[in-house]
């Protein structure tokens, strides 16, 4: 074996055993939120029971397992989040130029803000718009009994959808960044992301059009943000090229 290739090797190994480490924070940090959301589980749970106003019910003893695990991991996984991205951006951060590792330093905060406003904005459409809803169908025809497995299954399906969807704008600005898309490419494409963005409105939704235009209002608001953003990416991007090129020519 040569020795470019011996070099190679050892690069590539290098750099698994630096993601395998940053792997390694990033679990241990799951683990220690997971406890923590583990030891507060009833103050949670207390929270989320208070709001809704009546007392869930559970058919086993494996539901009490399972609201554990459920709530304990969904603290954990938003707890985590920032400490993912900050593992990655630093594995990554070797190849960065100053300029691009300020600039996506910045989109780790963001990131974590985003998904926890996208989880509260769902929350809120959940316990003031559908929840409502479904309720005021029964009309005193059956006798309201929720279990505790169906209620937050249903609550996670609802909420983890919109903590997803509003991250579109980070992703927008990192693919806008990359020159993969460009602003003019998001407008061309608005109809069509409309109508897409509508659709989910629809499924984490009864069917009812009134809640279905409430829900997709706000994600259509946060694609506009997103191409705004979108544009002060791009305009950002071509005056580095021009300050690049000129001091190239120079």
């Amino acid at each position: 074996m040569s020795t470019s290739e011996n070099g190679k090797e050892m690069n590539i190994v290098g750099h698994l055993s630096e993601l395998r480490n940053r792997l390694m924070i990033t679990g241990v940090a799951f683990i220690g939120f997971f406890i923590l959301g583990f030891i507060y589980i009833k103050e949670i749970y207390q929270f989320f029971e208070h709001d809704i106003g009546f007392q869930l019910t559970i058919t086993s003893p494996g539901d009490i397992v399972w609201i554990y695990f459920s709530i304990a991991g969904l603290i954990a996984i938003v707890a985590t989040l920032p400490v993912l991205s900050l593992q990655l951006w630093l594995f990554i951060k070797p190849g960065l130029t100053k300029p691009e590792r300020r600039t996506s330093l910045s989109y780790i905060p963001a990131i974590f803000l985003l998904f926890v406003l996208g989880l509260v904005f769902g929350y809120f459409m959940f316990i003031k718009l559908i929840l409502p809803f479904l309720l005021s169908l029964n009309d005193g025809m059956f006798n309201e009994l929720f279990t505790v497995e169906k209620y937050f299954r249903f609550l996670f399906q609802v909420t983890i959808p919109f903590a997803i969807l509003f991250e579109i704008p980070i992703i927008i600005m990192f693919l806008t960044s990359l020159g993969i898309i460009t602003p003019t490419f998001l407008r061309k494409m608005r109809k069509y992301a409309y109508f897409i963005l509508l659709i989910v409105g629809a499924l984490v939704t009864p069917p009812d059009i009134v809640l279905q235009i409430a829900v997709a209002i706000p994600l259509f608001i946060l694609y506009e943000i997103s191409i705004y953003l979108s544009v002060i990416v791009y305009r950002k991007k071509i005056r580095r090229h021009k300050e690049y090129m000129e001091n190239g020519v120079s």
